[in-house]
């Protein structure tokens, strides 16, 4: 049975469809009326099911997305409107009833007061406000600060953005300083419902997830991440996830669950919410054998940690590319080099690090845009794009710098490991490789760099498994195409020439593939006996970049005697 909706008007779906098209972009009226539609009452409301506990968990999950919906259009309502106004007003009172653990509802609202003269009824919000924020142990700090400005700025006659007076709202003075957002984008990790029958909601392996997940999220330095006391905490009292994210003020909630079924199999399912768009991210599922249960857990909760903070890093990516370049925070300016270096051309490197260095002025103390720069000062020494010596040394100071700034963040390690290997400091650079991991063992980059390094001059062996543990925790990686080709070199190094071509040349199908990856799958291709294919790889290479050879490549690596004597052999026979 089907219901043909296409001739209907469904509050409910019109809803969804606002925020899916992106509630920013919709005219004041437009919101208006969508919130009219939104604030008829809950969804399926009288509705229910007896004995049905799927049918009511779905149910209370769609009401939850609604009302996160509808104080979503409620807050761009509230903005498209003038302060002074009527509509505004009851809107942030609809806005204020639908979330009342959301300090910028209540801030709102306290403006709107004061700008009208109501200080009574401010106060008595904010004492009523101070109460239930208290008894939920909320701080409520920002919002009274928040009321003492706006009470300032109606005492001194001035507008609600206009400037603050001092406490006795006699003397006008400058406005306040913006607040600094945070350096980080921030989260919340719920603990995992056990929907396994017969067996609690909460305890056993739902709260070990959840306790593993916001500790290598954590131990990675690239997200503020919520206590796990906090969380727990907010679920004994029943608070979902989307009221949590309102609560904490943070920009991205996750939460998941987990199912123990036949045949000592576990299923868990996770999903990344930003909390102020009402949008899921990212969510999946994944399974595994209880037969080593610490086993299963530790696999699944690297994966899920690794996606979490990849999905995070590249939604800020894309958050900052569409902001004005003069309006950057660091954190913003940090990710906006970031989009850039990824794109791993000559002229994208150059902008990443104008970037890069824009969030190093506006905060120091910030680790990863130093990481992000000896990125960019390292490119140019492996890819030959300015002069060797100096970019090795631009590298290395850059790495240095972030490590004074955070010796705690993988990525200082990381950046540090790579400049010291382009010195020839080859022992030094894998014990840096090695810190990196051991702060996190969730650090991608951290594992690949590893086995980039042992590829070449090491353990061969060794290489193969650290390329492969990066693949596993970041399988779509921007640098995928370098953990191939490590891989390949390993295989290479082992013997293995057949298995080396087929992964060089996976390598140059990744995008960005640059010219040592197309020279390494030459160089495989070529020892596997496959030389009509290895002569027109290096056909390719000479058409885009005509004179490139093995002494070029050698320039670049840091080739082991061993791996040296068969990649002159394969040059040789592509001649």
């Amino acid at each position: 049975m089907a219901v043909d909706l296409a001739d209907c008007s469904v509050d409910a779906r019109e809803l969804q469809q606002a925020v899916q098209q992106g509630v920013a972009t919709l005219p004041a009226a437009e919101l208006h009326a969508v919130a009219a539609l939104a604030g008829r009452g809950e969804f399926l409301e009288g509705l229910e099911v007896p004995r049905s506990p799927a049918f009511t968990d779905w149910l209370l999950a769609q009401r939850r997305h609604l009302r996160a919906a509808h104080a979503l259009v409620l807050e761009h309502w509230v903005q498209a409107l003038p302060t002074e106004s009527d509509a505004a007003l009851a809107a942030r009172e609809r806005w204020v009833a639908l979330t009342p653990f959301d300090r910028r509802a209540h801030e709102q609202l306290l403006q709107a007061l004061a700008a009208r003269g109501r200080l009574r009824e401010g106060e008595e919000h904010l004492a009523a406000t101070a109460r239930r924020f208290q008894a939920e142990g909320q701080d409520w700090g920002a919002i009274a600060h928040a009321w003492r400005a706006a009470k300032s700025r109606h005492a001194a006659g001035l507008g609600p953005a206009q400037g603050v007076v001092d406490g006795s709202a006699q003397a006008v003075v400058k406005d306040e300083p913006p607040a600094v957002p945070a350096r980080r984008a921030s989260i919340a990790v719920m603990p995992f419902a056990d929907r396994t029958p017969g067996v609690p909601l909460r305890g056993g392996l739902g709260d070990g997830m959840a306790h593993d997940v916001i500790t290598r999220l954590a131990r990675l330095r690239s997200v503020f991440v919520i206590a796990e006391g906090t969380m727990f905490t907010l679920a004994e009292r029943r608070v979902d996830s989307e009221d949590a994210g309102r609560r904490l003020d943070v920009d991205y909630v996750a939460s998941g669950w987990l199912r123990r079924g036949p045949g000592a199999r576990l299923a868990v399912g996770v999903q990344l919410a930003q909390t102020r768009s009402a949008q899921v991210v990212w969510a999946e599922e994944f399974s595994g054998s209880l037969d080593d249960t610490f086993s299963v857990l530790d696999e699944i909760g690297n994966r899920i940690v690794t996606a979490i903070a990849n999905h995070i890093e590249e939604a800020e990516r894309n958050r900052a590319i569409l902001k004005n370049p003069n309006s950057l925070t660091a954190w913003e300016a940090h990710h906006r080099g970031l989009w850039h270096m990824f794109r791993f051309t000559r002229e994208d490197n150059e902008q990443a690090r104008q970037f890069f260095q824009t969030a190093v002025r506006l905060d120091p103390t910030f680790a990863r845009p130093h990481a992000g720069l000896s990125f960019t000062h390292f490119q140019d020494a492996f890819l030959g794009w300015r002069e060797r010596a100096p970019a090795i040394e631009h590298a290395y100071a850059a790495a240095a710098e972030g490590l004074i700034a955070d010796a705690h963040d993988p990525a200082s390690h990381w950046a540090l490991g790579r400049a010291m290997w382009l010195m020839d400091r080859q022992q030094e650079a894998i014990r840096e490789l090695q810190d990196a991991i051991e702060l996190s063992p969730n650090f991608a980059l951290g594992h690949y760099t590893l086995g980039f390094v042992h590829a070449q001059s090491g353990d061969a062996q060794l290489a193969i498994t650290e390329v492969d543990q990066a693949r596993a925790l970041s399988p779509m990686d921007p640098l995928l195409f370098g953990m191939l080709a490590s891989r390949a070199l390993g295989l290479l190094r082992l013997g293995r020439y057949e298995e080396a071509a087929d992964w060089a040349l996976r390598s140059t199908a990744r995008p960005n593939a640059h010219v040592h990856i197309r020279a390494i799958a030459t160089y495989c291709l070529a020892l596997a006996g496959r030389t009509r294919e290895a002569r027109e790889t290096a056909a390719t290479i000479q058409r885009l970049h005509p004179g490139y050879g093995l002494p070029e490549f050698g320039q670049a690596f840091k080739l082991g005697p061993e791996l040296k004597e068969l990649l002159g052999k394969a040059a040789a026979s592509v001649a």
